[in-house]
């Protein structure tokens, strides 16, 4: 089984910035890309963005240029920089394309 675990989502003001965490656990091919979703209220969950194992990134133009996406092995980080209320969502993290089941997600809400 895999878990997934998100972290440090909180209230912050328009422009500014946070940092989530995501920490995977259990039984999966070490070599899959990582990726973060969103899911804002009545939408549907989205994959904004994804890393590599040699730290390739891709990112949805929702979040281009103001997000970041690393990962140190099996601890991936989504930086956030200029965040807009449209930005309010749940965060989640999964491998792309491998079905597993998602964790609780993390909660950011940008508001003044």
């Amino acid at each position: 089984q895999v878990q997934f675990v998100e972290s440090g989502g909180a209230l912050v003001q328009p422009g500014g910035s946070l940092t989530l965490s995501c920490a995977a656990s259990g039984s999966f091919f070490r070599g899959l890309a990582m990726g973060w979703y969103r899911q804002g209220p009545g939408k549907e969950r989205d994959l904004i963005a994804s890393v590599t194992v040699h730290g390739g990134a891709n990112y949805d133009d929702s979040v281009l240029g103001r997000f970041t996406i690393s990962r140190d092995r099996n601890t991936m980080y989504l930086q956030m920089n200029s965040l807009k209320p449209e930005d309010t969502a749940i965060y989640y993290c999964n491998f792309p394309g491998q079905n597993y089941a998602w964790g609780q997600g993390t909660q950011v809400t940008v508001s003044s």
